[in-house]
């Protein structure tokens, strides 16, 4: 698999993302390729456009397909990965928020595929670690073997916290997400044991377990990214951390690092 060809089908089908999704349809349990255009939009895929034209053109003169796919090739490698399909499209740049909130790139990962959202603005050393972060997924959901209706809010978190450390390990700190930054270690005391330590068992399908991840509603913003990003700091102090070996370690190991 690798990075699928998603530069050709732009070429021919630019302006019909709905068509272009229904290529690959079938990895959606053969939803409606409306509701999977709808569904990545979320997630900052591009809509046709000028802007996202010119992006697309743009992305497509660096090579960024070629990169991506050493990178695909680097990282496999490393970790034992899985051959999953990487599909790269131009992220929505007239989505404001959403190109602040992400500085030009974001990206969404599931157990058997990559999507990846990018802007003509990106280096490749910020675009290796959105890829770190999101591969990095893929991994730890094929080696800890849970089945995705079983996750709870601590596997979402120590999830998010491992994927940015390994961004913080192979590119840099200069790399990392900004929301590592958002609250002091005191404050992210006070936001465990007043919003997250009691919900930990929350079910991903949970609503609460969401707005808890995320940050949304009464929560502070990206409020499990940063707890998850902080656990596994503190894990690291005591030593005996190595990327390969959390890939495989429960969620709930993290919280007694001394064990």
């Amino acid at each position: 698999m690798g990075i699928i060809n998603t530069d050709e089908w732009m070429k021919r089908q630019f302006d019909n993302p709905v068509k272009i999704c229904s290529k690959f349809a079938d990895l959606f349990e053969n939803d409606d390729p409306k509701n999977i255009y709808e569904y990545l939009l979320e997630f900052g895929m591009y809509r046709p456009g000028r802007t996202s034209k010119k992006s697309y053109l743009t992305l497509l003169e660096s090579k960024i397909w070629t990169k991506v796919g050493d990178l695909f090739n680097k990282y496999k490698k490393l970790w034992n990965g899985p051959d999953v399909p990487v599909f790269i499209f131009p992220i929505n740049e007239e989505n404001r928020r959403l190109m602040k909130e992400t500085d030009g790139k974001a990206g969404v990962s599931f157990k058997d595929k990559v999507f990846l959202f990018l802007s003509p603005g990106d280096d490749i050393k910020e675009i290796e670690a959105l890829f770190v972060h999101e591969y990095h997924h893929v991994c730890r959901m094929h080696k800890i073997k849970k089945p995705l209706e079983k996750y709870t809010l601590l596997d979402s978190i120590i999830m998010e916290g491992l994927a940015e450390e390994a961004v913080n390990h192979y590119c840099g700190k200069k790399y990392i997400g900004n929301w590592c930054y958002f609250y002091s270690e005191k404050e992210l005391v006070r936001y465990w044991d007043k919003y997250v330590s009691e919900n930990l068992d929350l079910s991903r399908n949970n609503t609460k377990h969401d707005m808890l991840l995320f940050g949304t509603g009464p929560y502070p913003r990206l409020l499990g990214y940063a707890i998850g990003y902080q656990i596994i700091s503190d894990f690291k102090k005591e030593g005996n951390f190595s990327i390969k070996r959390s890939l495989v370690l429960p969620a709930n190991r993290f919280l007694d690092p001394k064990n």
